[in-house]
């Protein structure tokens, strides 16, 4: 008979180093995917950011050059500030419209769940087809919107241009962003509503408080860590606000929609001025990065 031959028992530590290979094999795949497809287009764009370069011919390094031309840019002046706009416009609203959805989503309704559904479907849609039909119904001409507006008796001269018109079309991104992104975050509010203990508002019904009371006194400062994730995800959404505005505008008319990450866009792929347009993308990263840190020190000290 065959003599079985013991294998050596494994120490203590062989043990955890090869579990701890074991771990590391199966992060390895998705951590140098990111090496070679984020961490390094990052890098090399931080590095461009002080090169002319279109791509083709040799680079040169151009020191400051690029960051003191962005002050002379007027395009860049533009899109620094429509961004400044969208965000502090399209945040707050974006913020209180889903916490309205999903406080009213939130009580014993009939069909509850079918609206949960509506509310949510735009945000899973697809963004080209949305769009398409979000231009359609806005349609300065033969838009339902503006022949509704028509038979609530405004004049014809005074109907919105909406995406036609430099003074609507934000108005008219805005206002999409706002539609799309509400029933996303609706959802992570009806979350953390579910986390709200019940005796807070039986003991708020015995003292005789109001709806309103119950919802500023409890509602609010519990969703307090929900809405910082939601203002802290919605602020840098916006910042980066491209798709919506290829689609619906493609920065106009003229530069009125004109933001900073198509003006990279533009920089990049319409001009071909690579080390101009990734220092664009640095100066906005430094804004989101800035932002970001901000929103933390703010929570913290609460």
């Amino acid at each position: 008979m065959p003599v079985a031959v013991r294998r050596p028992l494994l120490t203590r530590r062989q043990r955890q180093r090869r579990a701890t290979l074991v771990a590391y094999s199966f992060i390895a795949p998705n951590f140098i995917g990111f090496l070679i497809f984020t961490l390094g287009p990052i890098l090399f764009a931080f590095a461009l950011a002080f090169m002319h370069w279109d791509g083709s011919n040799a680079m040169q390094f151009a020191g400051l050059d690029n960051f003191w031309r962005l002050f002379s840019d007027r395009a860049f002046l533009t899109a620094f500030w429509n961004t400044l706009v969208y965000t502090l416009v399209s945040v707050p609203a974006t913020l209180v419209c889903a916490l309205g959805l999903a406080v009213l989503l939130n009580q014993k309704l009939r069909g509850r769940a079918f609206f949960r559904a509506a509310m949510f479907f735009p945000y899973v849609a697809s963004l080209v087809a949305v769009a398409v039909v979000w231009n359609m119904v806005f349609n300065p001409e033969m838009g339902p919107v503006n022949m509704l507006l028509y038979e609530l008796g405004i004049d014809p001269k005074n109907l919105p241009g909406w995406a036609a018109s430099n003074s609507w079309a934000m108005v008219t991104v805005i206002l999409f962003g706002i539609w799309k992104s509400m029933g996303y975050y609706m959802v992570i509010y009806l979350a953390g509503l579910q986390g709200i203990s019940p005796e807070l508002y039986e003991a708020a019904n015995l003292d005789g408080a109001t709806s309103w009371q119950k919802f500023w006194h409890i509602t609010v400062p519990q969703l307090a860590p929900t809405s910082f994730f939601v203002s802290v995800m919605l602020t840098i959404q916006s910042f980066k606000v491209f798709d919506q505005i290829m689609l619906l505008t493609e920065g106009g008319p003229g530069t009125s929609t004109l933001v900073l990450v198509y003006h990279v866009y533009n920089e990049a792929f319409i001009s071909w001025d690579l080390g101009y347009s990734s220092m664009v993308a640095l100066v906005l990263f430094v804004m989101v990065l800035t932002v970001t840190i901000v929103q933390f020190r703010l929570t913290r000290e609460d």
